[in-house]
């Protein structure tokens, strides 16, 4: 009777052990589904867009609402990507077919020494041109960096655009830097990313910061006080630049106008890497972007003609 006792004593605490170790194995199987989901969820607030040459690799559908655009530049050459909403019935083949078209021929009278009548060439623009709707998107980013703009977008169809330059005066968008993207009715749930530093830009006031900006990762908004047709023919925006002991601030600026035949051709000036910004948005809108900065000199520079005389060439130091 004593051994039969004994032996369903063992016999218990066998099933008891068991089935701790089903429990553990249970729990475990669950921590590690919800680390998948929650991973899954962080990945997803993230759109990535990927440059190997002349292009845009990234999924043609997204979420609306607010999306963090990852940028990555693998190309050789400086990128950005601006948003553009062209009116209802207008698409990629009217850009590629209609737009594109005139303002190379405008740019390559321009590159021949022919500005005056480079310019009248854009007067054959059509009326809707107008129209379109510069929505923001990632700033300025150099070869080989990686940047990310956060962007609100209401459902609807858009265009991916750089119109940089080639060596050759050619424009980017000539080139194949255009891509059509749908923003879905299904909200993304994001929401905006906590800042540590507030811009503000404007035709009048040029480009206005606070708080000090210090190394490792800094998030800044950029609010939009106003938006303006610029002489050459686009607005401003924000685009973040860090500057080795050589920059040449005046060549910077002159750079940053593509009406110029050496404007925003490639290379870019020497000194400079871009690493990012928020591109031209409707007066009233808020924008954001991130980077990790180390110890150096920066800059705040909009794409403009005479930026520095406009307040829109800022330079920055970052301690250590």
């Amino acid at each position: 009777m004593k051994n039969r006792a004994s032996s369903l004593v063992v016999l218990l605490i066998f099933i008891f052990l068991l089935n701790c170790k089903s429990d553990k194995k249970g729990s475990a199987e669950k921590e590690t589904s919800t680390e998948q989901v929650e991973t899954a969820k962080s990945i997803d607030k993230l759109v990535r867009v990927t440059t190997k040459s002349m292009e845009f690799i990234c999924s043609d559908t997204i979420s609306s609402g607010w999306n963090t655009f990852q940028y990555q530049n693998q190309s050789n050459e400086t990128h950005f990507i601006l948003i553009e909403k062209y009116p209802p019935g207008k698409t990629i083949d009217t850009m590629e077919t209609v737009v594109v078209p005139i303002f190379t021929k405008g740019m390559d009278l321009i590159n021949a020494g022919k500005p005056d009548e480079g310019f009248a060439a854009f007067g054959a623009l059509p009326k809707w041109f107008s129209e379109i709707k510069f929505l923001g998107g990632v700033g300025l980013t150099g070869p080989g960096q990686t940047s990310e703009s956060t962007i609100k977008l209401d459902p609807g169809h858009y265009i991916l655009e750089c119109y940089v330059k080639m060596p050759n005066g050619k424009f980017h968008s000539s080139m194949g830097m255009a891509k059509a993207i749908f923003a879905n009715d299904s909200d993304s749930g994001n929401i905006p990313p906590e800042t540590n530093v507030e811009i503000t830009i404007s035709s009048t006031e040029g480009i206005n910061y606070g708080n000090e900006i210090k190394k490792g990762k800094n998030t800044f908004s950029v609010y939009f006080k106003d938006q303006v047709v610029h002489e050459n023919f686009v607005g401003h925006d924000v685009n973040l630049a860090k500057l080795d002991g050589n920059t040449n601030i005046d060549a910077l600026g002159a750079w940053m106008n593509w009406a110029d035949p050496k404007g925003l051709i490639t290379p870019a000036p020497s000194g400079v890497t871009f690493l990012g910004g928020v591109n031209e948005s409707p007066q009233g809108h808020t924008s954001y972007f991130t980077v990790n900065l180390t110890p150096g000199t920066y800059a705040f520079i909009s794409e403009v003609p005479n930026a520095s005389k406009k307040g829109m060439l800022k330079t920055f130091t970052v301690s250590e």
